[in-house]
Parts: structure tokens; C-alpha cells; sequence
């Protein structure tokens, strides 16, 4: 039996671009959360960060065929996001200038744990873009060796050198020490 235009093979039927779209759409509202955290680690910025995880699914979309067929879909979102993440260094980027305040209430004052959390964030700026993305994919979204070097395209020995430079100069970060982070 051979598919249309409209859809793909699924068994015995042709699946239709509803179905695609319907399937696709439950795979981003169930990534977009971990998406945009790890985005989040790669940038430190939640606006980019969300518009990083929205442009990666739009590209996910774009050849969803290809992508549910891949051996592991999030994997395969997760390089999207990375590859994406690294081209806007190549393209000219934009200064952006924040002018008043915004009109958005104001929340209680910083705690300790946001101070913290933003001290991380800036070492992990300082690291060299692999490095940042082995660091978030190891230890904050808590894939193992060979699922971060199934994301990345490279082997796990890349992972564990990467990760371990990585993790010296998180050691020697000033943004970490002055913030007492380091043990």
C-alpha cells in the first residue's frame, strides 16, 4: 500500500496531517518545560531561552517524519536545540536596549537560592559552549554519559574530558566563590 500526499504509512493505513500534527503537539506541551530549562542552562537568559526552545521545535516540526523516527526524538530535539543555540553566535547579533521598567509587579525580595542560582548561571557562561552544553546536559538535566553523547554526536570519552574540564573551572570560578557555592 503506498501513502499519499497528505500523510504516511502507519501499518496498514495513511496517517493524515491531522494525526501528524495531533502527535506532535503532545510531544512539545510534554518537552517544552525540559526544553526551555535546558535552553536556559545553555543561554542564562529566560527569554532566549524560550525562544531557543520554541525555534528547536519549530525546526522538530518542520521534519517531524524524520524526527519520530529517530532512535531517541529527544535526543535528536536536544542537538536541534544545541546546534540553534550555537549558530546565534555566528549571525550578527542584535544589542538589545531595555528602557524603563517594566509595568510587571513587583515579586518579594532575592533569596539566597536566586543569588545562588544566578552565580551558577554566570560561571556556566564562562565555560566554552561544549562544555556548557555537556555540563547542563550531565548534571542539570541528569542524562548519563552515553545519552549526553548521544545528544551531542560525539563519544562518550568527549563527554567524560569535557565534563571533567568543565567541572575544574566551575571549581575555580570567582562567580561560584564569591557566592560561596563551592565545597
Amino acid at each position: 500500500m503506498r501513502g499519499d500526499r497528505s500523510g504516511r504509512m502507519r501499518g496498514d493505513r495513511v496517517e493524515s496531517r491531522a494525526e501528524q500534527e495531533a502527535e506532535f503537539g503532545e510531544f512539545m506541551v510534554s518537552r517544552w518545560g525540559g526544553l526551555v530549562r535546558f535552553a536556559y542552562g545553555l543561554t542564562g537568559d529566560r527569554g532566549h531561552a524560550e525562544d531557543l526552545a520554541q525555534t528547536a521545535l519549530a525546526k522538530a516540526f518542520a521534519s517531524w517524519p524524520k524526527v519520530r523516527r529517530a532512535q531517541d526524538p529527544d535526543a535528536y530535539v536536544r542537538r536541534i536545540l544545541i546546534n540553534t543555540n550555537n549558530h546565534r553566535f555566528r549571525k550578527r547579533r542584535v544589542v538589545e536596549h531595555h528602557g524603563e521598567a517594566s509595568a510587571e509587579p513587583a515579586v518579594g525580595d532575592g533569596t539566597a537560592a536566586l543569588d545562588q542560582r544566578d552565580a551558577l548561571v554566570a560561571a556556566l557562561m564562562e565555560l566554552p559552549p561544549k562544555q556548557r552544553a555537556v555540563v547542563v546536559l550531565r548534571y542539570w538535566d541528569g542524562l548519563t554519559e552515553t545519552q549526553a553523547a548521544t545528544v551531542l554526536g560525539c563519544s562518550v570519552g568527549t563527554v567524560k574530558s569535557q565534563a571533567s574540564r568543565a567541572l575544574a573551572k566551575l571549581r575555580t570560578s570567582t562567580q561560584l566563590q564569591d557566592r560561596s557555592l563551592t565545597s
